[in-house]
């Protein structure tokens, strides 16, 4: 359990109380999921005379896992760490191996790259550039959210509990996701081999997250589509994005196909089982896997 408690005596954790901040709060949702029993003091100040030798403090009081002194400790990407990095990047893996996770290398750097260096980077003023003409919320936007409103009459510590439990799902989700990842990926990568690098298309006997994988490897700079049995039915097949960095897709399905389904897209496209077509022409679903190899020929001659 999480508690807020208001001594240094009854604390094994310590960070800093007023506007609550996603390191913070990612920061203690996942010292509960390591360390089991939280009890938490927010102080605006830490008097280290009363800090017992076992309580963890961060955020706050200019030393191991805080950084908002001059010498803080950056990534090799000259991004500085906030609490969440200092502290997944002391305990991390200890915590992925006592929860039995194999890969834990893997796993740790594929956790930090996916959620926490995400979390570092804006609270320590790394912003990126959005090119948008409306509001992007990031996870830290999110968090912030959580702070009292104004005249809302809401408790600050029962709103700092809210936002670990949001938090606390976020993180526990975003391992199991990326551990998934790493275990698809050895089967991705097992099948990638028996692909040549003339190969344009890709059919997978069930659903892996293959995108990584594929669009990572130069040798498969020729590879448009990916096919795969669809959770709602029938196979789906999806154009694959130019890179990482680039996610304009590599070809299109057809445009006269572009938000067309069943007998229409049948009529227009001269192929019976296709059922669905996405306006933005870059996924449709067909029937059976027999219609999945026509349309594949089809675009891919």
């Amino acid at each position: 359990m999480i508690k807020i408690v208001n001594s240094y005596e009854e604390a094994n954790c310590i960070t800093h109380n007023g506007t609550m901040h996603a390191d913070e709060v990612f920061a203690t949702a996942f010292l509960h999921q390591y360390m089991g029993d939280l009890r938490v003091y927010r102080v605006s100040d830490v008097d280290w005379s009363k800090v017992n030798k076992d309580t963890i403090v961060y955020d706050i009081g200019r030393r191991e896992f805080d950084h908002h002194q001059l010498d803080a400790v950056k990534r090799d990407n000259g991004i500085t760490y906030s609490s969440i990095g200092l502290l997944w990047k002391e305990y991390g893996k200890d915590y992925l191996e006592k929860e039995g996770y194999s890969n834990v290398d893997q796993l740790f750097q594929g956790v930090d790259r996916d959620l926490i260096e995400a979390i570092d980077a804006d609270d320590n003023g790394f912003f990126p550039k959005i090119e948008a003409n409306y509001k992007v919320k990031t996870l830290s936007n999110v968090i912030k959210l959580f702070n009292p409103g104004f005249e809302s009459g809401e408790n600050e510590s029962n709103q700092f509990i809210k936002a670990v439990e949001v938090a606390e799902k976020i993180f526990y989700e975003d391992v199991v996701y990326i551990y998934g990842k790493i275990k698809a990926d050895i089967k991705v990568q097992s099948i990638m081999k028996e692909v040549t690098e003339e190969d344009k298309y890709l059919i997978l006997d069930e659903f892996l997250p293959y995108e990584d994988s594929i669009i990572s490897n130069p040798k498969y700079n020729n590879m448009m589509f990916v096919a795969f049995p669809s959770n709602r039915g029938g196979y789906a097949i999806k154009a694959l994005p130019k890179s990482s960095e680039d996610k304009s897709n590599r070809m299109l399905f057809p445009k006269e196909w572009g938000g067309l389904t069943n007998e229409e897209l049948e009529e227009v496209s001269g192929i019976k089982g296709l059922r669905f077509c996405h306006s933005a022409c870059f996924i449709v679903n067909c029937k059976t896997l027999e219609t999945v190899k026509e349309v594949l020929n089809k675009l891919c001659q």
